[in-house]
């Protein structure tokens, strides 16, 4: 490629992010459709120009992935359903589509993910933890967003009713076009702009598309009704009078921040601090589909690190400094090419590609632990938020994404939320949100202050009156000082109080700028969010672990799970179903337990192999085989799963062995070592 084509391609791609930066804007603040309107059609016109100087260059999209066309996910599922790692829910009933039941395998692997997150991150980081209920009162979610805002657009089939999300009916057509060898070039380019703005779409511009396109029922080919928001939370009512409205809580974040004033005072007021919670969350998902992710009840990990605003520098950032990870950056997503980049957190955060240490600190972390429970580090990613998919408030946000046989998946969140809950909560709440910055020494400050007429506020608004001064009160400077400008062109102010609107004139209330000598300041701290969700990484950690193994006589499924995941660390093998063995077969076990392994005894009739065979396909990484020899000198056999080898040694050296390596304090390798293989 020349310097010249790479020069129009950079600028391009700036006059792209720019571009981007301004339809966002023009939305936030409610501009006129048409203005909208104008600027989309710009964004489209440089969407379509960069593919096309991309195209002239030679580069060109990335294909499907051998993982996406080659894995053989039927195989995969069909195991998980056939052991029990996961069943649909009320099944003899013919489930329910988005709901899934684990069954002991699974749940033991779940539990495992999740004890191994815990340790890693709440007790790593010494974080706060808390347990906060799944039912929330509409207030709430009311305030942080959620009622309004928590909703996807959905098309009907307008003769069978059935129901889909819009954005992915309209992706498909789009691909599908696109992919056909039979499209014209001109109608291909069209489709190509056109979905690289399908995230971006607002109602109108979202039914225009899919007329346009002629988009139509994928099951029957009917026509769709116009798309309409549909609300993603389950809601309810509390108690017996139907008079309080309620959610289940969409995430456990929310249980956190109204939590935020108890937990500042039990960490001693003290800044930075984190606090977790492991729990369900629930989304009433339009059109469930791609197994376990995409459910309507799910578990949620989330961390909010609560740091103030302008220090987000973070004590341990040293010591992931060196981490590699693969990063794409929102300018290389507009691109054919879509090129990643590996590098260190270090260079990510020296090229500010990364916002700022903290949230280095907690990919590099994330990198760590995706690798601790065994997804593939060629299969792992950190996508940067487009301008379009960040909220308003949001000043970066990181997805980790792992690349599956369904394509690259979400399944975990890293996102600076600024101070957008904690601020709303205490707004509509009226409890003091903040925390408090003492300064090395007293500061001469310039702070806008109210001036009230007491008397007349309490004729006026009686028992309110309390209220509202301690609304206005906390408003910030800015806040206040736009107040004063108000009240010097209208004569009047208007405050917001528990869905009311109460009008101040000039006669109640004043704002003065002042300098005043003080201490230390309030502020609202920002929240750095690391959010997990379990069943996404449980389901790529079973893709990436799973495969084929030919045999001498047929085909074996294994699941490679790491050990400190596995269901069960270990399988107890007698050589047959001979009573002689029961003796060991009780000591062994006894041991194991006492030791805190999960193990499980297989005294079935069927041959030792076909036995390995069935443990291999639970993920259990190792098997202590009881034989004739055993009887002789108490020594049994260990199997490793991956490599099928055995090394023979007494019990309570093996049952050791066990024990180092399922605590990842070993690996096979210094087994073999110690103990040459046995044939």
């Amino acid at each position: 490629m020349s310097t010249k084509d790479s020069a129009s391609i950079d600028q391009l791609t700036s006059a792209l992010l720019e571009q981007e930066e301004r339809v966002r804007n023009l939305r936030l603040q409610n501009c006129q459709h048409e203005e909208l309107t104008v600027e989309q059609e710009r964004l489209k016109e440089l969407h379509r120009k960069l593919n096309e100087t991309l195209k002239e260059t030679g580069l060109a999209s990335a294909a499907d992935s051998d993982m996406q066309k080659n894995f053989p996910r039927e195989a995969l599922e069909g195991l998980l359903r056939r052991r029990f790692f996961i069943a649909p829910s009320f099944e003899i009933y013919g489930g329910v589509a988005g709901l899934y039941d684990y069954g002991p395998p699974g749940t033991a692997v779940m539990n495992n993910i999740i004890q191994l997150w815990r340790q890693h991150f709440v007790v790593e980081e010494n974080m706060l933890e808390l347990q906060g209920t799944c039912l929330t009162p509409d207030v709430v979610l009311r305030a942080s967003g959620h009622v309004d805002k928590f909703s996807d657009m959905l098309v009907k089939d307008v003769q069978t009713g059935d129901c889909f999300r819009a954005d992915h009916l309209l992706k498909e057509h789009l691909s599908k076009i696109i992919q056909d060898e039979k499209t014209p070039l001109e109608k291909k380019e069209a489709a190509e702009s056109t979905l690289a703005l399908v995230e971006e779409m607002d109602l109108d511009e979202m039914a225009k598309q899919l007329r346009h396109w002629d988009v139509r029922s994928p099951e029957t080919g009917n026509s769709l009704t116009d798309p309409y928001p549909f609300n993603l939370m389950f809601q309810t009512s509390i108690g017996p009078t139907g008079l309080l409205p309620g959610f289940l809580r969409p995430e456990t974040a929310q249980g956190i921040f109204v939590n935020f004033r108890r937990l500042l005072d039990y960490q001693g007021d003290k800044l930075p601090f984190a606090c977790a919670q492991i729990g369900t969350a629930f989304r009433n998902e339009i059109a469930p589909r791609s197994g376990l992710l995409r459910v309507r009840e799910f578990t949620q990990a989330e961390i909010e690190h609560f740091v103030h605003p302008n220090k987000k520098e973070h004590p341990k950032i040293e010591k992931v400094s060196q981490v590699r990870v693969v990063l794409f950056p929102r300018r290389n997503q507009l691109t054919a090419s879509r090129q990643t980049v590996y590098m260190t957190i270090q260079e990510a955060l020296e090229q500010q590609i990364i916002d700022n240490e903290t949230l280095g600190y907690f990919i590099a972390r994330t990198q760590l632990f995706a690798l601790k429970i065994g997804l593939n580090s060629d299969k792992i990613r950190f996508r940067q938020h487009l301008q379009h998919e960040m909220a308003h408030y949001a000043k970066d946000c990181w997805d980790l994404e792992v690349e599956s046989s369904y394509g690259w998946i979400e399944c975990a969140g890293l996102a600076d939320r600024a101070c957008y809950d904690l601020q709303n909560h205490s707004e509509k709440s009226h409890v003091d949100l903040t925390a408090f910055e003492v300064f090395p020494e007293k500061k001469q400050m310039e702070v806008w202050v109210a001036e009230w007429n007491k008397g007349l506020l309490g004729k006026t608004f009686r028992h309110e009156a309390a209220s509202i001064i301690k609304t206005v009160e906390s408003f910030s400077d800015s806040e206040k000082q736009n107040l004063q400008k108000s009240l010097e062109t209208q004569g009047s102010i208007s405050v917001s109080m528990e869905g009311k609107q109460y009008h101040l004139s000039r006669d109640m209330i004043t704002f003065k700028k002042v300098t005043k000598s003080v201490s230390g300041q309030n502020y609202y701290p920002s929240v750095i969010e690391p959010s997990f969700g379990i069943g996404r990484l449980l389901y790529c950690v079973w893709e990436h672990n799973f495969y084929i193994r030919s045999g001498d006589d047929e085909q074996r499924a294994v699941l490679s799970l790491p050990a400190m995941i596995a269901p069960y660390k270990c399988t107890v093998l007698p050589l047959s179903k001979n009573a002689v063995f029961q003796n060991l077969i009780t000591l062994v076990t006894e041991k194991l337990t006492s030791l805190g392994i999960q193990h499980k005894v297989d005294e079935s009739g069927v041959s030792i192999g076909k036995r390995y065979a069935r443990a291999d396909e639970l993920g259990i990484p190792l098997a202590i085989t009881i034989d004739f020899d055993s009887l002789k000198d108490s020594s049994v056999t260990l199997r490793e799963r991956d490599s099928t080898k055995q090394v023979r040694g007494s019990i309570d050296e093996m049952i050791h062995q066990v024990h180092l390596l399922s605590n990842g304090k070993a690996e096979w390798n210094d087994v073999v070592q110690k103990h040459p293989i046995w044939e």
